[in-house]
C-alpha cells in the first residue's frame, strides 16, 4: 500500500456522547445524538444535537459487455427524487443493492446482478468504496465492475420485494456522452463508475483489467 501522509486529527474516543435516542425505525433507522467533540484547537465543542441515518451497507456494479461495447443499466423509481427539480423520479443507474446479514459485498452484488439485470457475474474487479453522504448517513458502498453477456430480458427485479425494474442495454460511448452532457442525473455510484470507465477506456486498459 502506498505510504500516505494524512491521518485524522482525532479518533472515535474524542467524541463524548451524553444521550442517544432512536427517533425513527423504518426502512432507515434515525438516531439522535447529543454530543460534543474535540476541535482542532484541542478544546471541546459546545454540546450539539445531530441526527444519523443508518441502514445496511451497499454494493454496486458496472456491468460491461465488451463484445458488443455496451453497458447493462437499470431504470427504477427513486423516492429520494420526489419533490426535487428533476423532471422524473425514475433514474437510470448501475445495479446496486443492500448487503444481507452475513453476506459479503461480493456475494451481494452477484445476487443483485442476477436479480435486477439477469446477468451472471464471475470475475469481479473492485473499483473502490465510499461513504455516500457522511454528513448524516452511515451507509458505505463497495463498487465493482464485471464483464458480462448482455441479457435478453427487459424486465428485472424481485416481485416479492415490489421491485419494478427495466433493463437497458446501451452503447458505452452513448452513455458516456450523455452523462458528460448532463442528459441524465444518476446516483453517486453510477457517476463514480462512469468516471472510472472513461479513464480506463482512454488508457486502453479496460479489456485487460476485466480479463479473469
Amino acid at each position: 500500500m502506498t505510504k500516505w501522509a494524512w491521518s485524522p486529527a482525532w479518533q472515535q474516543k474524542d467524541i463524548e456522547i451524553k444521550q442517544k435516542n432512536l427517533v425513527y425505525d423504518g426502512f432507515f433507522k434515525m438516531t439522535e445524538f447529543h454530543l460534543r467533540h474535540r476541535c482542532f484547537s484541542g478544546e471541546w465543542s459546545p454540546w450539539l444535537v445531530r441526527e444519523q441515518i443508518r441502514r445496511q451497507d451497499a454494493a454496486a456494479i458496472l456491468l460491461v459487455d465488451l463484445t458488443h461495447e455496451t453497458l447493462v443499466m437499470v431504470e427504477q423509481i427513486r423516492i429520494g427524487l420526489l419533490g426535487t427539480l428533476e423532471k422524473s423520479p425514475w433514474m437510470l443507474e448501475i445495479v446496486a443493492g443492500l448487503l444481507e446479514p452475513g453476506e459479503s459485498a461480493e456475494e451481494t452484488i452477484r445476487r443483485e446482478a442476477q436479480e435486477e439485470a439477469h446477468c451472471q457475474v464471475s470475475h469481479l474487479v473492485k473499483i473502490g468504496e465510499f461513504y455516500n453522504t457522511p454528513g448524516g448517513f452511515a451507509e458505505k458502498t463497495m463498487l465493482f465492475c464485471a464483464q458480462v453477456n448482455q441479457p435478453q430480458m427487459e424486465e428485472g427485479g424481485v416481485h416479492t420485494e415490489h421491485e419494478d425494474i427495466r433493463i437497458h442495454v446501451l452503447p458505452i460511448q452513448d452513455v458516456l456522452t450523455a452523462w458528460e452532457q448532463g442528459a441524465f442525473a444518476s446516483s453517486a455510484s453510477t457517476v463514480i463508475a462512469l468516471q472510472w470507465l472513461k479513464e480506463k477506456m482512454s488508457n486502453r486498459q479496460l479489456a485487460s483489467i476485466l480479463k479473469p
